[in-house]
């Protein structure tokens, strides 16, 4: 069985040379930002960090697949990387240094691909958390400069911290009653947004969070470093992994619960 360890050490090579390239655009007056087809903005930071990626993984993975926001899919084959090179545009074009870079090796599996390996990079906030299927899920500065990860113990609602992103996306599926409820359930509410509630998931700092819709890019290196640390990651249908559209994760204890009132007014 592989054990995915020097695409892990790949991935890290990957995130160092996109930080670089993000951190040095970040707060730039110059920054040119344009909007999408679907309305959401993209800089040039993205497009630069994306393209440093695929470079890079053309030399060292020449025979695998790359997914990423920007560029959409090349290449086809049983390996695919799937990038998100700035996940929180929205915070980067604003100053705001909460977003990341995410980085994920997905692998066919029986059912279709599923992650073996994420990293997600914060460097305006200092952070980098990653995983390797069966490896666990770690936080640090370096793979040589890590702690282990593990989700919380919380096993009641009512002492549960819940995140998330927004309530538009909620009211527009029709979910917003159930979302209501689960708030006035938990003991803490937060909107955090984006990465970052999943990777708090991880460390147990935070026992819930959920969002109405999201891209595989989003979601496919975040899954996997919540179930390496012990967590639930689905989907609000509760299928396992990324490829819902949206996402539900938890500590695994409340996480019937986080879907019961999710889909409870659906």
């Amino acid at each position: 069985m592989p054990d995915y360890l020097d695409d892990l050490r790949l991935a890290h090579v990957l995130a160092d040379a996109a930080d670089a390239a993000t951190m040095d655009r970040f707060k730039a007056l110059d920054l040119k930002v344009e909007t999408k087809p679907d309305m959401t903005p993209v800089s040039e930071a993205d497009k630069a960090a994306e393209e440093l990626i695929r470079g890079h993984l053309a030399r060292a993975r020449p025979r695998d697949a790359v997914l990423g926001e920007e560029y959409g899919v090349e290449g086809t084959g049983p390996r695919r990387w799937v990038i998100d090179p700035i996940d929180g545009t929205k915070n980067y074009v604003r100053g705001v240094p909460v977003w990341a870079t995410l980085i994920a090796l997905m692998e066919a599996a029986e059912g279709g691909f599923r992650p073996v390996v994420g990293l997600v990079s914060a460097p305006a906030l200092g952070r980098r958390w990653w995983a390797a299927l069966d490896h666990g899920a770690f936080s640090g500065r370096s793979l040589t400069s890590a702690s282990r990860l593990h989700v919380s113990q919380v096993s009641q609602l009512s002492d549960a911290s819940f995140a998330y992103s927004s309530l538009s996306g909620w009211e527009e599926q029709g979910r917003l009653d159930g979302f209501l409820d689960l708030t006035r359930e938990v003991w803490r509410t937060r909107a955090y947004g984006d990465f970052w509630p999943y990777m708090m998931v991880a460390e147990g700092a935070v026992d819930l969070c959920a969002e109405p819709e999201l891209s595989l890019w989003d979601m496919a290196a975040t899954s996997i470093v919540v179930t390496e640390a012990g967590g639930s990651f689905t989907g609000l249908d509760g299928r396992p992994g990324p490829h819902s559209g949206n996402a539900a994760a938890s500590n695994g204890l409340l996480h019937d619960e986080l879907l019961g009132y999710l889909n409870q007014r659906y």
